[in-house]
């Protein structure tokens, strides 16, 4: 039986576990698993509460490691079983060290992103939850960014920061109390009729989606967008799938998803920019690599930024990839400061929601702002893989490793090497060594 440690998170507001004390005792009793707890001064669940050895994981003989994100160069160590977030399936440039470490120490890989079912949908996640921290961010950056264009009262100007509230019930109150104003006050009439679009409708955006649907409300289709009336105590929802997003380059056929799917931007061409001018926020919510054409682009947004009939104040990116489907999302921010502005003349990031040019959230970590609830979400898709993590012998070649298919997929290096479906990794590999 493989011991499991673990592991401590050290980035700045990470206090998620991917195991909570209550699942542990579980876990030890129903199966006789053997866990342990690596120090830690920043976890949302204390020592006491676990209940269970306490010491640090490198050189302690524990063969299975799970942690949240990424992982420092210096703890991996040879025939030792990783499990975490690696960020590396798309060969991100600031985390191929980190694999080249992996690979070269004989170290194995697996990543919860890659298990998947059988149609492709993830099936240990904290998207719902990221959705449920980034609209709070959003809505509450957007009251403060019109206060600064001198929209005062506005409904959202008077919402905590989610870092304060911590609790789901909590959150859910504080939109209560929003919706409230909303009624009462009404909204700007320069933000009128007010629209919000979700871009996607997987974990990410229902999560946001649950939480704003506490608000008065009213959902619409993208076709309805140019013919909305002003209604000053209501928000229009509108959710854009991906025929809203993009279409075919050869005008003569038809959107189809899975050809899209499967060609992306060879067959397919963005048209989100048409629904924006109708849009006062964006939540950006969907998986993006560069196969698909991007959902708003620098050039879009340098143009659509002075017109003087444009609406868009906000974009919550809970997706969050640099550079990628929010081409001027340009960096991260963190829970304490999680907006920039979009300086649109000088293409750069200046913290804060003052400058010329759009407000983007683009907390990475979104999660971490509902700790203790995340966690315990997180940590129930986990249970029914764990023991058979715990029973596996991972010192066979790959082909006689004897997981269940969907964590067998998920094992980005085995033992040092790139698993068959992951070789493509190589070139970003080659790039780093260069």
């Amino acid at each position: 039986m493989n011991r499991i440690g673990l592991r401590k998170e050290e980035k700045a507001f990470e206090t998620r576990v991917p195991v909570v004390p209550d699942h542990v005792k579980l876990l030890q009793s129903k199966y006789d698993i053997d866990f342990v707890l690596e120090p830690s001064d920043q976890r949302a669940f204390s020592e006491d509460e676990y209940d269970i050895d306490v010491q640090s994981l490198r050189g302690s003989g524990v063969s299975i490691v799970m942690g949240i994100k990424e992982m420092p160069l210096d703890i991996f160590e040879k025939d030792v079983v990783y499990i975490f977030f690696s960020h590396t399936v798309k060969g991100q440039p600031k985390n191929m060290p980190m694999l080249k470490k992996i690979m070269d120490v004989g170290a194995t890989l697996i990543d919860y992103e890659k298990v998947v079912n059988e149609k492709g949908r993830r099936l240990i996640f904290f998207g719902n939850w990221a959705g449920m921290a980034g609209i709070s961010n959003t809505f509450r950056i957007l009251g403060k960014r019109l206060e600064i264009m001198g929209i005062r009262p506005n409904p959202f100007s008077k919402m905590k920061p989610t870092l304060e509230i911590r609790e789901l019930n909590e959150l859910k109150e504080e939109f209560r109390l929003l919706g409230n104003r909303i009624k009462e006050q009404g909204l700007p009439d320069k933000l009128m009729p007010f629209v919000i679009g979700f871009a996607g409708y997987g974990n990410v955006s229902r999560g946001a989606q649950e939480i704003f649907d506490i608000l008065p409300h009213k959902t619409i289709n993208p076709e309805e967008l140019p013919h909305l009336t002003p209604e000053p105590n209501l928000i229009y929802k509108c959710i854009f799938k991906e025929e809203h997003m993009v279409e075919p380059k050869d005008p003569s056929t038809k959107f189809d998803l899975q050809d899209y799917y499967k060609y992306g931007k060879t067959k397919y061409i963005g048209v989100f920019h048409k629904h924006v001018p109708y849009l006062t926020v964006l939540m950006n919510c969907i998986y993006w690599s560069d196969k698909y054409p991007r959902l708003l682009t620098l050039d879009f947004i340098r143009n659509h930024w002075h017109n003087d009939n444009r609406k868009l104040q906000i974009i919550g990116d809970i997706s969050c990839d640099i550079r990628g489907a929010i081409e001027f999302t340009v960096q991260c921010t963190s829970p304490d400061k999680p907006a920039f502005t979009y300086i649109i003349d000088e293409d750069r990031a200046e913290l804060g929601i003052e400058g010329e040019g759009p407000v983007i959230m683009a907390v990475d970590n979104l999660p971490c702002e509902l700790p203790r609830e995340s966690s315990t979400s997180f940590s129930e898709t986990l249970l029914d893989f764990i023991p058979a993590l715990a029973s596996t012998d991972f010192t066979v070649p790959y082909s006689k490793l004897d997981l269940p298919r969907e964590l067998k997929d998920a094992v980005i290096v085995y033992r040092g090497q790139l698993t068959r479906e992951f070789q493509y990794l190589e070139q970003y590999l080659s790039k780093e060594d260069n």
